[in-house]
């Protein structure tokens, strides 16, 4: 997790903070190169290694499932499960195949997570290409959610937060691959640096090209700027059916709406602290306790009481120095007397 605006406790360089500007340069930064998942779809098995060692390194919650008729774990992501294997069944030139994809965060160049986000430092970009939450900053607003154009993030209404795939950050800043690449064991996920990982995959799509795949590609979409997991897709002319967007862009929809929301808040803030101050220079500090002064200023309002039931000074009495008179209330059971107290009548 980001310890300050610019690297982490360990060294590991902050290229982009959420809601805030470009970190300053730290001279502590430990440089290095960015890194990549290369998932090669078609040495992939599906047996959901990953999965399993996804949910151990990160110490995830069992999340409950059901027989829905697929070969999943589960429907969908979850705030516990961050990697999913996902089985479509196509048919394709009349046979039946299955398009086994892992689905988790592609850790995009251009984040829309993090360019959504108005909750400063809650999403940081380090400089190896990583894109993690911080939850202790996490304002649970779910704005990520929509600006994700993969539909990854996903909300936890326990804990008001919102959990993702972080690439096990922690074992890469070890020097480590990520679980999943050390777990799967038929080599379908590589790990390297992302001029690596792309050479690489060029050499597959070659070699899925020269076995009769003609539209093998790889899938390193562009509207994002390039993504630290990619995908050799052996059917790279069906890319919906891997439930991959062909043109994936951050939601421009979700930007415009955290830009008004951002205006709206300054402009609130703004008009709270001038009515602030216009009301402290017209009218003061107010002290707690305070004597109401009569409307008119001098008398003829209702004389305080105290406690005891005893009528206080009013503000006139005070500034001459005089007590004010108190009617004596009449003995139980009496009626106070009426008209002429002396009982005289007048003719």
């Amino acid at each position: 997790m980001p310890q300050d605006r610019g690297v982490t406790q360990s060294g590991l360089a902050i290229r982009r903070m959420s809601a805030s500007s470009e970190p300053p340069p730290s001279p502590n930064v430990r440089t290095g190169p960015e890194y990549a998942k290369l998932i090669d779809i078609s040495r992939c098995i599906g047996c959901k290694g990953c999965e399993v060692a996804c949910k151990e390194w990160n110490e995830l919650g069992i999340e409950p499932t059901e027989n829905f008729g697929s070969m999943q774990s589960h429907r969908d992501l979850g705030p516990d499960t961050w990697l999913l294997m996902r089985f479509n069944e196509i048919e394709v030139g009349g046979d039946l195949q299955w398009l086994i994809k892992k689905d988790a965060c592609l850790h995009c160049e251009e984040p829309g997570c993090l360019y959504a986000c108005p909750a400063p430092g809650a999403i940081v970009q380090y400089e190896n290409g990583i894109v993690d939450f911080n939850h202790d900053s996490c304002i649970g607003c779910q704005l990520c959610v929509s600006g994700c154009p993969f539909d990854i993030p996903r909300f936890n209404p326990a804990t008001r937060k919102v959990y993702k795939c972080n690439m096990c950050v922690d074992r890469v800043e070890a020097g480590l691959e990520p679980a999943c690449v050390k777990t799967c064991p038929t080599n379908a996920i590589s790990w390297g640096t992302k001029e690596d990982m792309v050479t690489l995959a060029e050499q597959k799509v070659e070699r899925l090209q020269a076995r009769g795949f003609d539209n093998a590609t790889l899938y390193d979409p562009a509207g994002v700027g390039g993504t630290h997991m990619m995908y050799v897709v052996p059917h790279g002319d069906q890319l919906g059916e891997y439930d991959l967007p062909a043109d994936p862009k951050a939601s421009p929809g979700a930007l415009a709406a955290l830009g008004g929301l951002r205006k709206l808040g300054a402009s609130a803030l703004g008009l709270g602290i001038l009515g602030t101050a216009l009301h402290y220079l017209g009218f003061g500090p107010q002290e707690p306790g305070a004597a109401e002064v009569p409307s008119n200023g001098v008398g003829g309002g209702t004389a305080p009481m105290s406690a005891g039931g005893e009528s206080r000074p009013t503000v006139e009495s005070q500034a001459t120095g005089e007590s004010s008179p108190t009617v004596p209330s009449p003995p139980t059971g009496e009626t106070p007397p009426t008209g002429d107290p002396t009982g005289s009548t007048e003719g």
